[in-house]
């Protein structure tokens, strides 16, 4: 079976290598700019001719935008943005993070916000940014239904776009136990038995997360572990496919933007 190859678009002008200007060849020294472009030209030739990554670079991120794009387009890299906050600030979290329910996890948020240098900076980052990450989600969501871009041939990625969307909520739901203080003790309780009330499987799902059939220190490490390793693996992976749908089958035109119309000498000669 033949080989099918992408078309890579050529290389922008600004990774081209220049001509020497004619003031270098007298002498002229290089000015500190024209030094640091021709180390950076230099080591991304270094890195292509080893790993030929520069045509799967091109491919990804030069393509052609159909006319009327505009700022909504912009949700689905906004969501992505997020998550890699996300990402981050998590990393750094759960190096002070215990998933100890008898006051280990309560301790370690309490003096990651109030004695660690900018903590409570960073936990303000990820408690705020999971709102922004959810709102962003829905917005990226609705703007795609009411664009009409889920249809052909784009069914797949829609249907990508809504497992994100659920893994988002797993991910937010299991976090909001994290800190284990009294609101979220609760609430998580609530949020369980709601699950468990789900046709068939429900019931199950609930004794899943519960890690039994009551609250323990299980449930805890086990929110923590889907939090932490299950969710954001699954995401990413997701947002790998999801993206590649969408160098691969291109951006869709708004709603409002019509057709061009062929020239009226193909159309006759078509006849």
């Amino acid at each position: 079976m033949p080989r099918i190859k992408l078309p890579v678009p050529p290389l922008p002008p600004a990774l081209l290598p220049q001509p020497p200007r004619p003031g270098t060849q007298r002498g002229r020294p290089r000015t500190p700019v024209e030094k640091g472009l021709e180390a950076g030209k230099s080591t991304v030739d270094w890195i292509d001719e080893r790993t030929s990554l520069s045509g799967g670079v091109r491919w990804l991120l030069f393509r052609k935008v159909p006319k009327g794009t505009n700022w909504f387009y912009t949700l689905g890299s906004a969501t992505m943005i997020a998550f890699l906050s996300q990402a981050v600030t998590g990393v750094f979290l759960a190096m002070y993070y215990r998933p100890d329910p008898a006051g280990g996890a309560y301790e370690s948020v309490r003096y990651l916000t109030n004695d660690v240098f900018l903590g409570q900076f960073v936990r303000g980052m990820h408690k705020w940014g999971s709102s922004v990450m959810v709102i962003l989600v829905f917005l990226h969501m609705g703007r795609t239904f009411f664009f009409g871009a889920y249809k052909y041939p784009r069914e797949l990625n829609w249907v990508i776009g809504v497992v994100l969307l659920i893994l988002t909520m797993t991910m937010s739901f299991t976090g909001y136990l994290l800190p284990f203080d009294q609101r979220s003790y609760w609430a998580t309780i609530v949020g369980v038995n709601i699950n468990g009330t789900g046709p068939l499987l429900g019931p199950y799902l609930s004794d899943f997360l519960r890690g039994g059939p009551e609250f323990s220190a299980t449930t805890l490490s086990r929110f923590y572990s889907i939090h932490m390793l299950l969710v954001p693996g699954a995401i990413a992976a997701m947002i790998g496919a999801h993206l590649y749908l969408v160098t691969k089958l291109g951006t869709t035109a708004p709603p409002w933007q019509k057709p061009e119309e062929p020239p009226l000498e193909l159309v006759e000669e078509a006849l």
